[in-house]
């Protein structure tokens, strides 16, 4: 392959409306931040309490930084652990209702760890069509025999998982709250699945932690299956405001990834700042509880004016609210739009991250945003949504 190849190949993207560039965004709160020199108020981001400019959150990781640096050094298994991961990872695993958590550097390398480590060949994992490219990569990584089921089809899954023998471990991997269409998961339903057929059962709550659920202990919380979940992983990047990713579940799990799972074993730790910052969250949230009851009524308030105005939203409770455009071109042009007219940045969701024809507006909402914005961002919605004939 020559440059010239790559070049061709960018140029298709261009004329299929797929091409993807980054913008520049210059941070001016939770959820406010300067592109192109213009103050917008930001609907995309995965922030959803606001905790990324909380005060305690910020002081705890300047105080860490400061008397510990700004790099951990090594990875964990050299010199790179610390009484700040035995404090988080003890939070953690209270927070989720489990006997251990381990924490990796993003949410990303959590699930690539946890599948890679636990299965391989000869094992069978059964995964929902939606979940999110970081379970999809690690199961090809894996070499593990893939058995994708349609989106929360109970009843396909049970089919497969009568047809489909393996001479080792069968694995069930789920999101909690899945991360485009922001709906949930049937985790009752999976639970007594896994258990009817002897699979193991994992589930993503990178977007249900400090959400869903009593005190925002995540979505299996919520459907009262905690504690009959095999594997719980999420990111501390989304609700908790830092960095990173975590597995808990039992002590023999937690032990047995430290021992395989290679991007445990490989990666540099964790900068102090950043454990400090998600432990502060953490606590944050077990004492704070009107942080995640202001989030739960901008998401009320946010869908009763979409849904006044003739949006036909999904059900659910959830921060995550996708607006089907369907054709690529129309979803750029709103979005455009909406920074342009209104300086509300909602990028358009395409191919690949989804289906062909599938493109949205995806809508994050925040405990941080205010009622004056989430007014004013539903209507102009609602305003070109009806101009581009793509809702009535």
């Amino acid at each position: 392959m020559s440059i010239t190849n790559l070049r061709e190949e960018l140029d298709k993207i261009k004329r299929a409306s797929l091409y993807r560039e980054l913008t520049p965004i210059t941070p001016a709160g939770p959820t406010h931040g300067y592109i192109g020199g213009r103050k917008a108020v930001l609907f995309c981001t995965n922030n959803y309490l606001g905790l990324t400019h909380h005060p305690q959150v910020v002081e705890a990781s300047i105080r860490a930084t400061e008397r510990f640096g700004t790099g951990a050094g090594a990875s964990r298994l050299i010199c790179g652990h610390s009484h700040l991961y035995e404090e988080l990872e003890t939070a953690l695993a209270r927070f989720k209702g489990a006997e251990k958590a381990l924490v990796f550097s993003s949410g990303y390398t959590a699930n690539i760890g946890v599948i890679s480590a636990l299965v391989g060949r000869n094992d069978l994992v059964f995964s929902d069509r939606l979940v999110h490219a970081s379970i999809i990569d690690a199961c090809i990584l894996s070499r593990a025999e893939k058995r994708p089921f349609p989106h929360n089809d109970m009843n396909f899954l049970k089919n497969l998982l009568h047809s489909e023998k393996a001479k080792g471990r069968r694995l069930i991997v789920t999101e909690g709250v899945f991360s485009m269409e922001g709906d949930v998961a049937p985790l009752k339903e999976l639970v007594n699945i896994s258990a009817q057929h002897s699979c193991l059962l994992m589930v993503d709550d990178a977007h249900g932690t400090g959400v869903m659920g009593e005190g925002g202990h995540g979505t299996a919380n919520s459907l009262g299956v905690a504690d009959k979940i095999d594997i719980h992983t999420g990111t501390l990047s989304k609700a908790i405001g830092s960095v990173g990713g975590f597995v808990a579940g039992s002590c023999d799990l937690i032990a047995y990834l430290i021992n395989k799972a290679r991007p445990f074993i490989y990666t540099t730790a964790l900068p102090p700042g950043i454990i400090a910052a998600a432990t502060a969250a953490i606590k944050l949230l077990e004492t704070e509880p009107s942080l995640i009851e202001r989030l739960r009524s901008n998401i009320h308030f946010l869908r009763e004016i979409l849904t006044s105005g003739g949006f036909n939203l999904l059900p659910g409770k959830t921060p995550i609210i996708p607006i089907p455009v369907g054709d690529e071109r129309k979803a750029l042009n709103i979005s455009q739009t909406l920074l342009e007219k209104g300086g509300i940045y909602i990028p358009a969701i395409r191919p690949p991250s989804v289906p062909a024809g599938g493109a949205m507006l995806r809508l994050t909402v925040s405990a941080a945003h205010l009622r004056a914005e989430l007014e004013k961002t539903a209507m102009l919605l609602i305003e070109l949504c009806r101009k581009d004939r793509i809702y009535p």
